[in-house]
């Protein structure tokens, strides 16, 4: 669906969905410069309470981007402002279903405040925030 500032309304929402591979951690932690060991070194993630590799939380926080970005709102939109918190780990081959809903329009500026989400496939949340977003008609 192509939105507009006056389509949206409060409650609407939309998802992308993502498998987590090695390939991307790694490729992440190249692109961000991130090598803890606890996301690129297997024998070194068996030794900490993750008992394996974990993906980068800014990996699954950049998901958002792309709901954001190609789903609800979409085009037209400009990411202005992001909160997160993490609250569960992310492992290799975990598939994620990350979710934006509008929570509250404001009129006036033409902005968009939207809950944001992701959650495993056993429904466990593993990050959630909000994010601001400006909407050009």
């Amino acid at each position: 669906m192509a939105w507009t500032f006056d389509s949206l309304k409060v409650g609407d929402k939309d998802f992308i969905q993502k498998v987590i591979t090695a390939e991307m951690v790694d490729t992440f932690a190249d692109l961000s410069e991130d090598h803890n060991p606890v996301h690129v070194d297997e024998a070194f993630a068996k030794t900490t309470p993750f008992g394996r590799r974990i993906a980068h939380g800014m990996l699954t926080a950049s998901l958002i981007s792309a709901v954001l970005g190609i789903k609800i709102p979409g085009n037209g939109s400009i990411y202005m402002g992001q909160s997160i918190r993490f609250k569960a780990p992310v492992f290799l081959g975990d598939k994620l279903t990350v979710w934006a809903e509008v929570k509250e329009k404001i009129e006036e500026k033409e902005r968009v405040v939207m809950t944001t989400w992701a959650e495993n496939a056993e429904g466990v949340v593993v990050l959630e925030g909000e994010a601001l977003l400006l909407f050009r008609r």
